[in-house]
């Protein structure tokens, strides 16, 4: 079952839909993954990403809660307008809003995070004591490099003396800009402690695929419980083809279904016979 819903989220409401798992679990208590989308995106993702990610995991045992952020998709706002600490406290909003869902186990609650939605789940994950479990997907690195890098420069100095520039529609301010060179995802990883899974495309044009390594490095130099790295052979930064969400899909559930309690295992196990 999926079900629209909206989160309130300071003066906002983020726009997001719940998918519920075919199966309810043994002890009646569920999992839930939720999906941080990336820079100027929305819940459903390149190509429906999001989606088809979302309806995979739900029949294997998994509650899965895509939503967009503020001024993005279907949320109120304007995207570009605030600083970049406010992702950060629209997914804390959004993981409160989740753990008091009838029969989520709120021990149990992954975020997962694309591309800047990735750094937004790391730095959200080391200062949320209920995020234990951590996927992140071609994730950024450098916050303000790679964001100005994908703008480009001109624009973004363009931003500096006319408050604002116009990238696809969207309004990005200098002070948004700015806020993001107070952020280092890379460096907040080696404070996560709990389990961590990171997928890259070899042919990801956007944001290169050596993140993947120096996260791995920083959550293995750092405090993680553990660490998982997939890099995938010829997948772009949003997997775009079937062969590479193929195996994105595959490799996270698998990592998932790892890291759940023994009761999601067992329930995915009988499905498989």
């Amino acid at each position: 079952m999926e079900k629209t819903i909206k989160i309130p989220s300071n003066r906002v409401d983020l726009a997001a839909t719940i998918h519920f798992p075919n199966k309810r679990m043994e002890n009646g208590k569920f999992p839930l993954v939720i999906i941080c989308h990336g820079f100027i995106g929305n819940r459903m993702g390149v190509n429906r990403l999001f989606v088809k990610a979302a309806r995979e995991f739900a029949s294997q045992g998994f509650a899965v809660l895509r939503f967009d952020y503020e001024g993005c998709g279907e949320s109120l706002g304007e995207y570009g307008s605030y600083e970049f600490g406010r992702f950060i406290q629209q997914t804390k909003d959004v993981i409160e809003f989740a753990s008091n869902i009838e029969n989520v186990d709120e021990d149990q609650i992954i975020l997962v995070g694309h591309s800047l939605g990735g750094a937004v789940a790391a730095l959200t994950a080391c200062t949320e004591d209920r995020i234990k479990k951590l996927v992140m997907w071609s994730a950024v690195g450098h916050p303000f490099h790679d964001i100005v890098r994908i703008v480009g420069h001109e624009e973004y100095q363009k931003s500096l003396s006319h408050s604002f520039v116009d990238h696809e529609g969207y309004a990005l301010t200098s002070h948004f800009f700015e806020s993001l060179t107070h952020y280092s995802p890379l460096e907040a990883a080696k404070s996560f402690t709990g389990d961590v899974f990171l997928a890259h495309g070899t042919d990801d044009q956007e944001i290169p695929v050596d993140y993947c390594a120096l996260y791995h490095h920083a959550f293995k130099r750092g405090e993680s419980k553990s660490c998982v790295k997939e890099v995938i052979a010829r997948a772009d930064h949003t997997f775009s083809s079937l062969e590479g969400s193929a195996h994105l899909f595959r490799s996270t559930l698998q990592w998932l279904l790892m890291h759940t309690d023994s009761h999601v295992r067992e329930d995915h196990k009988m499905t498989q016979r």
